[in-house]
C-alpha cells in the first residue's frame, strides 16, 4: 500500500468550519527508519507518539458541522507537524522520560528528508484548504491527564489560542457557563508557539481559530469521542456566531 501523509475527509462540505489534527496518528513511514523508532509498543500508543483520541474527535465534528477535516498520517515523533521548520522541538530525542533512539543521531539531511516526506505535503494540503473563503479554524488535540513526576491535570478540556481570542474567548464563555467541567483557558499551555500550525495558517491570515484540547482518558475510546464531538458541535457553532468573526 502505498504511503500518504494525511488524511482529508469530506473536502466539498461547505460549511466555514475546517478542522485540522495535527497529532492525528502514531504512523511512522516505511521511508523513516524503515518504519521503526526503536520505541516499544507502550510508548507507541502513549500520548508522546500522538493524541490519543483526537483523530476520531476531529472526524466526528467534521460531519455535525460539514466541515472538511485534514488530519496528519505520521508519529509527532517522526517529526512534529505542529512546529516551526527552524523549532529546536521539531525533532523530539526525549519526550517525557522516553529516548526514541531513530532520532538520536538524526542530521539535518534526515530532518529535511523528514520534512519532503511528511511535514511539507501535510502543510501544503492544509493551505490549501485553509484558503477557501471565509474559513474558521479548529485544530483538536489531546493531552495526558499526567506527565511522568507531575501533578495531574485538573482539565477537562482547555481551549488554547495566542493575541486573536475573537473565537476561543465566546468557547470558553459557553462552555464556563455550562458549569459542569474544569476548564483550562490557555492551560496547561499557552495557544502562542512561533511557527505552529495555527500561526501559519490562521494568525498570519486573521482567520478566526481555536485550538481545542481534550484529555485523553475522555476520548480514547469511540464512545468517549462522539460523546464529546456531539457536546462541542453546537458549542463552536454558537461561539462562531457570537464572534461576530
Amino acid at each position: 500500500m502505498t504511503y500518504t501523509p494525511l488524511f482529508i475527509h469530506g473536502e466539498n462540505r461547505p460549511s466555514r468550519w475546517l478542522i485540522i489534527c495535527d497529532h492525528a496518528t502514531n504512523t511512522v513511514p516505511p521511508q523513516i527508519a524503515d518504519g521503526d523508532l526503536g520505541m516499544s509498543r507502550e510508548d507507541m500508543e502513549r500520548h508522546i507518539a500522538y493524541d490519543v483520541g483526537a483523530y476520531g474527535v476531529a472526524q466526528h465534528l467534521g460531519v455535525l458541522l460539514d466541515a472538511p477535516v485534514i488530519a496528519s498520517n505520521f508519529s509527532r515523533l517522526v517529526i512534529d507537524p505542529n512546529r516551526g521548520e527552524d523549532d529546536p522541538t521539531l525533532l523530539m530525542k526525549l519526550y517525557d522520560g522516553s529516548i526514541i533512539p531513530a532520532n538520536r543521531h538524526a542530521d539535518k539531511a534526515e530532518i529535511d528528508r523528514r520534512l519532503a516526506v511528511c511535514y511539507r505535503p501535510y502543510h501544503d494540503a492544509l493551505e490549501r484548504l485553509a484558503g477557501l473563503p471565509h474559513v474558521a479554524i479548529l485544530s483538536i488535540h489531546s493531552f495526558t491527564r499526567q506527565l511522568r513526576g507531575h501533578p495531574p491535570r485538573p482539565w477537562e478540556v482547555a481551549i488554547l489560542y495566542a493575541d486573536d481570542d475573537r473565537l476561543a474567548r465566546p468557547i470558553i464563555d459557553i462552555l464556563n457557563a455550562e458549569g459542569d467541567l474544569t476548564i483550562g483557558d490557555n492551560e496547561p499551555y499557552s495557544g502562542h508557539l512561533t511557527g505552529d500550525t495555527i500561526e501559519k495558517h490562521a494568525i498570519a491570515q486573521h482567520r478566526p481559530n481555536a485550538l481545542v484540547e481534550l484529555r485523553n482518558d475522555l476520548i480514547a475510546d469511540h464512545d468517549g469521542q462522539v460523546a464529546w464531538a456531539e457536546r462541542l458541535a453546537p458549542i463552536f457553532q454558537r461561539a462562531l456566531e457570537a464572534s461576530g468573526a
